[in-house]
């Protein structure tokens, strides 16, 4: 689905991703891990095209995307939800995910899936989105990505900053979807039995380096745990 290969980019002369490579299952999900400051927004930033790579791969679908603008990524499939839980505040719920599926021809089909996957938004739904939990407002970013139909979605820490309860929504919600078929994940976080549970393939990222990688599990949590202590 996803893979980038010996990525390198950074700020500036400054290179913060020092020949990452990694894979994102086709219908599965593959986690990235690390402490703040490891690198994980900026190789998020680099596989959707905010940041361009300074060398390596950017491969989708088989094709290299690398030298593609974020719009044309997106239109290829990829859809990404960055760190913060963010919303259009001054507008509602319901205006949130109209914006998304204003122009698509089962606009308001995947209006109502979005509500199916995230029940508790259907209550709130003329509720200004500026005035909901960070954990709704995460619940409404992911919404509002997965309206746009992706085959691949990119969370950057949707976990951070909520409620337990919240966490384990979203969790679910992961797992069904791309056991259903069609959707990959792209997860970094630091909770690390919540991407573990979710994940297939994991990764963690030290000073912009790929330290340790394998199978997802709660197995792996040991070994995870210890490369993260290094």
């Amino acid at each position: 689905m996803l893979e980038l290969v010996d990525v390198r980019t950074g700020y500036g002369r400054s290179e913060v991703i020092h020949g990452v490579s990694l894979s994102v299952p086709a219908d599965g999900v593959a986690a990235v891990m690390g402490h703040n400051g490891a690198g994980k927004t900026t190789l998020l930033r680099a596989a959707v095209g905010l940041l361009p790579a300074k060398s390596g791969k950017v491969l989708f679908d088989g094709d290299d995307v690398g030298k593609l603008r974020p719009s044309a990524r997106v239109r290829r499939g990829i859809a990404y939800v960055p760190q913060g839980q963010q919303s259009f505040g001054q507008l509602t719920t319901m205006e949130n995910l109209q914006v998304v599926a204003d122009g698509r021809k089962r606009g308001k089909a995947l209006i109502e899936e979005s509500l199916e996957l995230f029940p508790a938004l259907r209550d709130l739904s003329a509720r200004r989105a500026g005035l909901l939990s960070g954990g709704q407002r995460q619940q409404l970013a992911i919404a509002r990505a997965l309206i746009t139909e992706p085959k691949l979605l990119i969370l950057d820490e949707p976990t951070e900053g909520i409620q337990p309860s919240v966490v384990a929504e979203i969790e679910r919600t992961i797992v069904e979807l791309t056991a259903r078929g069609g959707l990959s994940v792209l997860l970094v976080e630091q909770h690390i039995g919540f991407a573990l549970q979710a994940a297939q393939r994991y990764y963690v990222l030290q000073s912009g380096r790929v330290t340790s990688s394998g199978d997802g599990g709660a197995a792996a949590e040991s070994t995870v745990r210890a490369a993260m202590a290094i």
